[in-house]
């Protein structure tokens, strides 16, 4: 499902594998570390000195966002057990709690809770790319996120790294309505990253749609997929290729023919079997 690939995102700024392979591993993890130690260091400094509420709850959501970092890159690299990663996240959250008690209208303090919740949520049920368990599992760890990207929304219609959180939490545990939803109103904020997101969950409910036999609404996701700006760059969803299908096992070779145009103008590939199949039931060679 490549919408996880999209969630475990956060993970990518771990660490070039370049590095890694050189041999560097444990001093940049070091170096890392260090950094995050200096923003905790640095927050309660900035708590002890705020002049005010406001500033206090901004610096308690910097030091929750920095413990709650520190946590998901040690557990990731598996650095610390469970124990220690349980009670850096417990720290994280205590102070994203303070923060919200203390600027109950800020955006951003409901936003930075989000993250810690979410990016728990990912180190819990993504193994490998792969969502893992049920729903239930599933909503138990991203529903406080979501409860926290919606408050965000709704102190702030603005704040469109809520929205994004927000649709690909949604996405993640398959509610690809609500996603689409969200990264629409992403989109109007943030154009460029809204349409790739948006693209991909229209992509993907396509996806979701031909499975379950849906060809009509699938036709109409991954047209929509591809008119929003579709980027199948590898870890995007495809839309051309199970478009392409569809409609040539429909007999609609015209259209078939006009997604192979679209996919060749946008420097997509397409699938040689799926090509040489409907050059032969269509008599056509473009």
């Amino acid at each position: 499902m490549k919408g996880l690939l999209k969630i475990a995102g956060p993970l990518s700024v771990l660490l070039p594998l370049g590095l890694l392979l050189g041999g560097c591993a444990s001093m940049f993890q070091s170096m890392y570390l260090a950094g995050y130690d200096r923003d905790i260091s640095r927050s309660t400094q900035a708590i002890e000195t705020a002049r005010d509420d406001v500033r206090r709850a901004a610096a308690y959501t910097q030091r929750g966002s920095a413990y709650s970092e520190k946590a998901r890159y040690s557990r990731a690299f598996k650095l610390i057990s469970h124990d220690e990663y349980a009670r850096l996240f417990g720290l994280a959250i205590k102070d994203h709690d303070q923060a919200i008690a203390l600027d109950p209208a800020s955006a951003e303090a409901y936003y930075g809770r989000g993250v810690a919740y979410y990016d728990r949520a990912v180190l819990e049920v993504i193994v490998n790319g792969t969502l893992v368990g049920n729903k239930a599992t599933w909503n138990h760890w991203f529903d406080p996120a979501i409860a926290d990207f919606r408050k965000a929304t709704e102190k702030d219609p603005r704040h469109s790294p809520a929205w994004d959180r927000l649709g690909l939490s949604h996405e993640t545990i398959g509610e690809l309505d609500q996603a689409i939803s969200d990264y629409t109103q992403e989109m109007g904020l943030d154009p460029k990253l809204g349409r790739i997101r948006l693209a991909d969950a229209y992509c993907a409910r396509g996806q979701s749609n031909q499975k379950e036999k849906k060809h009509d609404a699938a036709i109409e996701d991954y047209e929509k997929s591809i008119d929003t700006g579709a980027t199948t760059d590898g870890c995007s969803c495809d839309p051309y290729n199970p478009l392409f299908g569809l409609y040539t096992a429909d007999r609609r070779y015209d259209q078939g023919w006009l997604v192979v145009a679209k996919a060749r103008s946008h420097g997509k590939w397409i699938m040689p079997e799926l090509l040489d199949r409907l050059q032969k039931e269509s008599g056509r060679k473009n």
